[in-house]
């Protein structure tokens, strides 16, 4: 008689967003994950980029285990025990790993009030993009200053998202540089004088180029450059290394660093996402240990880069037989994503980001003057702090 050893399945479930970059390398883990584990199974589900950023994650923790996550929810995550502190559930010895291995600032922006939103997976930043192809037979030169990137754009060459998200983001990026002091104050979101003239940098800088732009965020300009040869620099936008890869695209893009502003090289404002355990997980244990799994140097460094995702690991970045595959993204742009910059992560933060790009769409467009735009962005900005917890 022969006997029939039956097991338990264990199912959980994880929401990414919609892109190769994204969907993919979680569904390549997952089934390496699965091959290791015979009675394991995980699905993904996938949303918009937009729904990613800016849907209140509370819609998601009765139908999903895991929760991809950008750092700026956290404030809003654990004031309403939407998501487990994962530092609880880490020995010292992962927590270390995880610090000291992850690119930038990438692990210490999921670390809020000494809690842990999310184990880091993936990492971006604004920085320029250019057709190397284009460049050449154009006769132009990458530029390395803002005043050289005017000169670009003016040439209609150089385009960048103007969705509103991507606008504010941007211009937090020159509020950083102008050293005006953004998010410091309860009652104005930087200096006035100096944030005024980051508005009127990005107006500037955008004269010359097309109104859809307002329609673009990342993904739609970095297609677009790749699948026609009207634009051949894109000024900065959150980085989406697949574009770079022979592989995925006919026409690769190459990422590169920032231009400089007043002598100093340009601080974007960090990207990228990590998994959180979502409070309604009906496996922890095994959501943190899939989770851990996917953050490892071994799968950061193979099965995730290959399968089209963008790893946080130094191990991948730093890898010579990366190089050619991914176009040489990750040796091109690292100082790029190694020095972006935190967003505030306070409850409340990521509808301001929402909003605010708004009024600075309006202002570029020359449907607000400036002090215009300047009281909206100042109104829900103080509307803004009273969310804060």
């Amino acid at each position: 008689m022969v006997l029939v050893k039956f097991f338990a399945i264990k199912t959980i479930k994880g929401i990414t967003w919609n892109h190769s970059r994204a969907f993919p390398p979680l569904v390549a883990a997952s089934q390496r994950y699965e091959e290791l584990h015979s009675d394991i199974r995980i699905h993904w589900d996938k949303r918009t980029l937009d729904e990613f950023g800016h849907r209140p994650v509370d819609q998601l923790i009765n139908d999903y285990d895991l929760i991809v996550i950008d750092h700026p929810w956290a404030g809003f995550c654990f004031s309403r025990n939407i998501v487990l502190d994962i530092r609880s559930l880490l020995s010292s010895a992962q927590w270390d790993d995880l610090a000291k291995n992850c690119i930038g600032a990438s692990f210490e922006s999921y670390v809020f009030q000494n809690k842990l939103l999310a184990i880091p997976i993936d990492i971006a930043a604004p920085a320029p993009s250019w057709r190397p192809d284009l460049m050449e037979i154009n006769d132009l030169q990458l530029p390395a200053t803002w005043n050289d990137l005017i000169s670009l754009a003016d040439k209609e060459m150089a385009i960048m998202p103007g969705f509103g998200p991507d606008l504010f983001l941007n211009w937090m990026m020159l509020l950083y540089a102008l050293d005006a002091h953004p998010f410091e104050s309860h009652e104005i979101i930087a200096e006035k004088e100096k944030a005024m003239e980051a508005m009127v940098m990005m107006k500037r800088l955008a004269e010359s180029m097309p109104e859809e732009i307002f329609n673009w965020n990342p993904i739609i300009v970095a297609e677009l450059m790749t699948q026609n040869d009207k634009y051949a620099y894109c000024c900065f936008a959150y980085s989406y290394g697949n574009y770079c890869r022979p592989s995925f695209v006919n026409k690769p893009l190459k990422y590169g660093n920032l231009v400089q502003l007043h002598g100093k090289q340009l601080r974007s404002i960090l990207g990228g996402t990590g998994i959180s355990i979502s409070a309604g997980c009906k496996d922890i244990e095994l959501a943190l240990d899939f989770s851990l799994y996917c953050a490892s140097a071994q799968v950061q460094s193979n099965i995730y880069t290959y399968a089209g995702g963008q790893p946080v690991r130094k191990e991948a970045w730093l890898s010579n037989d990366l190089i050619t595959f991914t176009g040489g993204f990750f040796s091109d742009s690292l100082t790029a994503h190694e020095t972006a910059l935190i967003r505030p992560r306070y409850s409340g933060y990521v509808a301001l980001q929402e909003k605010a790009g708004i009024p600075l769409q309006q202002f570029i467009k020359g449907e607000l003057s400036a002090d215009s735009a300047w009281e909206i962005i100042g109104k829900s900005y103080r509307k803004n702090q009273s969310l804060k917890s």
